[in-house]
């Protein structure tokens, strides 16, 4: 199956190692670089045989989780590729999570002011978010994705088997942005996810989710290519996910981006209740869910005013006011409410009355 978006062209594959083979000859490169972490290496690069025995072929590794999605890796990237001569008629690819195509495609963008890449996602979360929609970048301080610039990859390859390899954390950490694809703009998607899980979903159907999920946020990034209007919408669930996720990375056992997007997901459904008329019975659902499946964050007092600090650094913000995406009902959003710190507060305090 094949989507095309911004300058994109999106593939479902059952055969990567030969398709992505067949795409490297065509794009005739002088060298490529395969941006690898421990985990690719090991579980996802033995996939690709004909990949590794490619004449052409350099591996730069780098380190994964959060605390890697920083300039230093950047820079490592920078100075392999110079040391081995990378020119713009080279290939950057990215096999990995969202995090290296984040910090990869960022690189391969920037460095002699850019180079072709593709991304080849090998979590559910890059799958049907990082991977697609040409956002890099990287963490500035406490920041998340501070940096960056948007920059589409030549091709994206969708290789089901991958997440075989996969732990069940990182597996709905990726459910959790198809449940946000369902939420801003799908019924239909929404409750096809609520009824089942990954663990239970069959490969067939399975992929058939997937495809939908990257469908949908591609509506999205062809519309509005550099997030100034509808794309926005993708950010439901993400002002304060993104704070969550910043802060736990203080912590010994931090959350997953999904996880963090889990219960951002509960705060600004409660606030569109608040606000923008969304009915309690379907948050009540979805909080049902997300309660059985994710870990619930529990922001005390003592927590809360660090959160709302990170908050007020998001990107979307205007005059120091923190800026949402709020939902009317399923499939229908509002973009650009702007919400008081104190309301923002009682969506903290209803996610710790969850029980």
């Amino acid at each position: 199956m094949q989507i095309n978006s911004y300058d994109t062209k999106i593939f479902t594959t059952e055969d990567l190692d030969n398709d992505l083979d067949t795409t490297i000859r065509e794009m005739n490169p002088d060298s490529v670089f395969v941006i690898i972490d421990n985990n690719t290496e090991k579980y996802c690069l033995p996939l690709l045989p004909k990949l590794k025995i490619n004449k052409k072929v350099h591996l730069i590794k780098t380190g994964e989780g959060e605390k890697n999605k920083n300039l230093e890796n950047i820079n490592n990237i920078w100075n392999e590729l110079t040391i081995k001569y990378a020119t713009r008629n080279s290939l950057v690819i990215n096999l990995g999570g969202g995090l290296l195509s984040d910090i990869g495609g960022f690189a391969a963008s920037t460095f002699k002011r850019g180079i072709r890449f593709i991304n080849i996602p090998t979590t559910l979360l890059s799958m049907v978010d990082a991977s697609v929609g040409g956002k890099t970048g990287f963490n500035y301080n406490t920041y998340k994705n501070l940096i960056g610039v948007f920059n589409s990859p030549a091709f994206v390859f969708i290789y089901a088997p991958f997440l075989e390899t996969l732990p069940k954390r990182h597996l709905y950490a990726g459910w959790a942005e198809m449940i946000k694809h369902g939420l801003i703009y799908s019924s239909h998607h929404l409750y096809d996810l609520l009824e089942t899980n990954p663990e239970e979903a069959g490969r067939e159907s399975l992929n058939e989710l997937i495809f939908n999920s990257v469908s949908i946020k591609n509506h999205f990034v062809l519309e509005d290519p550099h997030e100034q209007n509808i794309r926005k919408a993708l950010n439901f669930g993400h002002t304060l996910g993104h704070a969550f996720e910043s802060f736990s990375q203080r912590m010994d056992n931090p959350l997953l981006h999904g996880e963090a997007i889990a219960n951002g997901m509960i705060c600004e459904l409660y606030l569109s209740v608040q606000k923008t008329g969304f009915k309690k019975s379907d948050l009540k659902r979805i909080r049902k869910y997300i309660r059985k499946y994710y870990p619930i964050y529990r922001p005390d007092v003592n927590m809360q005013e660090s959160l709302l600090s990170i908050a007020r650094q998001d990107k979307k913000n205007r005059d120091e006011k923190i800026n949402f995406t709020l939902l009317k009902d399923k499939g229908l959003y509002t973009l650009d409410v702007y919400i008081e710190e104190q309301l923002i507060r009682e969506s903290f305090e209803y996610l710790m009355s969850i029980d």
